[in-house]
């Protein structure tokens, strides 16, 4: 099943001299440089009804059409399932996405995302490439998302991740007693032994992670973070690369660093956090259709804020003692 794209436009002759790839970004705005593209090699764009290569150049005065199709994903399955809106208007959804629960299908978890339950509330996302997400959190990460109505607003936020100019800010809670803020500037790549795993390394891609102190505790501390780039798992190895891996973490937290004399109920809410605790706390971006400066920060989740209060009592009752 798919849905049948038909535009076309004259090339103006201030264009003239521009590559084809440069004009249908131009005339056709409404679609990335990549789509583009791949639609000139297919013959999915012509010039003066003639498939041209995407770097060759145009004169002014030629006809440009666009006959495509976007494939609607038919094996994504809408599913009624409770998703926390934090804003929505014809073109984006802003999302507090709760732990435990996968952005997208994938082996082991065809149904039950994120994904499905954004189809059944918004069926028009059947017709926008990966139902309108341009971004994901880990699936027991929480916080703020932003998912594209339409193919323009998916093509502006893309934009938006690759030039840097979107804004996300995390809470989290590390191990470890942190002296102070700092940056972390490591490329990543995939694990070389561990291909669930990501880790810095050399032939990586750029990876920039910033953070700053909130809150010290005896053996933890609660810090803020800001990202430059989004690598898969990014906080998460650039935490453990500097020793200081997130509480919970079952992938790179390793064993737990426990604080001298503590009581057993702390203990219990320390390994009874199964989860990174990792959230999503504030998301700035510009509107992609009214370019209006946005901003929405959302609370804490419940167990986070619980494990926070845990360990503020026990550095109350232990003020003097650290690791």
């Amino acid at each position: 099943m798919h849905e049948t794209i038909s535009l076309q436009t004259q090339v103006d002759p201030e264009w003239a001299g521009m590559r084809v790839d440069q004009i249908a970004a131009v005339a056709f705005p409404d679609y990335s440089r990549s789509r583009l593209k791949k639609w000139i090699e297919e013959g999915g764009i012509l010039v003066n009804g003639e498939q041209l290569r995407p770097r060759e150049k145009l004169y002014g005065g030629e006809k440009i059409t666009l006959e495509c199709k976007i494939e609607i994903q038919e094996r994504w399955q809408p599913e009624p399932i409770d998703i926390d809106i934090v804003y929505e208007d014809e073109h984006i959804l802003i999302i507090n996405k709760a732990a435990g629960l996968v952005v997208h299908p994938a082996a082991g978890h065809h149904g039950g995302t994120l994904l499905n339950a954004l189809l059944h509330h918004c069926p028009q996302l059947n017709g926008v490439p990966r139902a309108g997400i341009v971004h994901r959190l880990d699936k027991d990460t929480t916080g703020l998302m932003v998912v594209a109505k339409t193919i323009p607003a998916q093509t502006s936020l893309v934009a938006q991740l690759q030039d840097r100019s979107m804004g996300r800010e995390y809470e989290a809670v590390v191990q470890g007693v942190l002296t102070g803020g700092g940056t972390v500037d490591e490329p990543m790549g995939r694990h070389s032994r561990n291909r669930l795993k990501m880790a810095v390394s050399a032939v990586g891609k750029e990876a920039i992670t910033h953070f700053r102190v909130l809150r010290r505790f005896r053996a933890h501390t609660h810090i803020r973070l800001k990202l430059e780039t989004g690598r898969t798992h990014q906080i998460r190895v650039h935490m453990t690369h500097i020793n200081y891996p997130l509480q919970g973490d079952p992938l790179y937290g390793g064993r737990h660093r426990l604080p001298k004399g503590c009581d057993e109920d702390f203990l219990d809410s320390l390994r009874g956090f199964k989860r990174q605790a990792l959230h999503a706390k504030r998301l700035e971006l510009m509107h992609p259709i009214t370019h209006e400066d946005m901003e929405w920060e959302v609370d804490l989740p419940a167990d986070l804020a619980d494990l926070l209060k845990h360990l503020s009592i026990d550095t109350k009752l232990n003020p003097h003692s650290r690791l």
